[in-house]
């Protein structure tokens, strides 16, 4: 059987190059992060499409909505030529499928991410076993940050600088603070 964008060299399935590689990096960025951003740069130097995409996850209560964690990601993501800004529902490897991505993107922190995201990875393979799971290490700057402890820190009244985006920051501020932002 053949793929579209694939070829078989001894049952082992290989991207086609002359294919566009297309990656998503989901995620709830809620909001997002300097980690989240470090990871959208680097992974937009590995395909020629990446697209970040937004969960939409009902169980979840997230802070900001879709549209407005997708028009923050817009806003810092805008140097990236390569990088497009969605929202999906359901099972990530049916959209990555209907996207036509090869590559999901993940983001490893501590052990304790790699022994989640490899459950998820292989569960996903079973799924989709055409679409494949790149794991990429953070970047040293970023191995401890994640939303929730952004949204914590500001609730605290902490300084969140050099964690998040500065506009990111500012929205932050003004939603969990509301008037005590100004």
């Amino acid at each position: 059987m053949r793929l579209p964008g694939r070829f078989r060299y001894n049952q082992m399935v290989v991207p086609d190059r002359r294919a566009s590689l297309v990656a998503i990096y989901p995620g709830s960025f809620d909001p997002i992060t300097n980690g989240h951003l470090d990871m959208i740069e680097r992974g937009s130097r590995l395909a020629d499409r990446l697209i970040v995409a937004i969960l939409g996850n009902p169980r979840k209560q997230p802070l900001f909505s879709v549209g407005e964690r997708t028009e923050m990601l817009r806003e810092v993501v805008a140097p990236y030529p390569n990088v497009e800004i969605d929202a999906f529902r359901g099972l990530l490897v049916d959209y990555a499928a209907q996207k036509r991505a090869t590559y999901i993107l993940r983001g490893i922190r501590a052990i304790s991410d790699y022994e989640y995201e490899l459950q998820m990875a292989l569960m996903n393979r079973r799924l989709r076993p055409e679409i494949e799971t790149v794991f990429m290490m953070s970047g040293e700057a970023y191995s401890f940050i994640s939303s929730m402890m952004v949204k914590e820190i500001i609730r605290l009244g902490g300084d969140v600088s050099g964690l998040v985006p500065p506009t990111v920051e500012a929205r932050l501020k003004r939603r969990i603070l509301g008037e005590r932002a100004q």
